[in-house]
Formats: C-alpha cells, sequence, structure tokens
C-alpha cells in the first residue's frame, strides 16, 4: 500500500544530451514611452462642509474611545502591579514575624 509504483523501463523517455546554451547579449533599443491610461468614468466621492464635520467629529470620536480603552488598559495594569506588590509585602512581614516568635 505504501510502496511506490514505478512505471516499467520501457516506458520512461530516453535521456537526451542537449549542449549548454550559449548567452549572446541583445542590444537595448530605445523603446517607446508607457501609454497613459485613460480617464476614469467613475464619480469622485465630493465633501461638502457638513459632511466634512461629520467625518472630522467621528474620526474624534473614534480617537476618544480608543484612547479611554487603552487608559482604563494602563490604569487596570497599574492597580494590579500595586495591589500585588502591596500583597508581598503584606506577606514577607507576616512571614518574618512567624520566624520571630
Amino acid at each position: 500500500m505504501f510502496t511506490p509504483k514505478y512505471p516499467p523501463q520501457d516506458t520512461a523517455p530516453p535521456a537526451t544530451a542537449t549542449a549548454p546554451a550559449v548567452y549572446t547579449p541583445v542590444p537595448l533599443q530605445p523603446t517607446a514611452p508607457a501609454p497613459v491610461a485613460p480617464a476614469s468614468n467613475r464619480p469622485t466621492v465630493q465633501l461638502t462642509a457638513g459632511s466634512a464635520l461629520a467625518l472630522a467629529a467621528g474620526g474624534g470620536a473614534v480617537v476618544l474611545v480608543v484612547g479611554a480603552v487603552v487608559v482604563s488598559l494602563l490604569l487596570a495594569v497599574a492597580i494590579t502591579g500595586v495591589s500585588v506588590a502591596v500583597v508581598a509585602v503584606v506577606l514577607r512581614l507576616l512571614i518574618k514575624d512567624l520566624h520571630k516568635h
């Protein structure tokens, strides 16, 4: 089942020896400038004063929300670090007190 199946020897194509290709440089010819693409017929987006204001307000709201989330995450990490430090100091004092008595 897992043994490879090879074709019989007589069906394999005969090996032919080919001579190595000889490199012949082709002289460079001046090329014509690339054709310019035609102008697109798609309508362009035009911002009015109201839509630009709405876009700026939306962007500002996104920045404020993302900033609030990042600040709250950093605050949570800081509070966790301080609480772990306080617990470590209390445990150290308790262990030191146990060794005294």
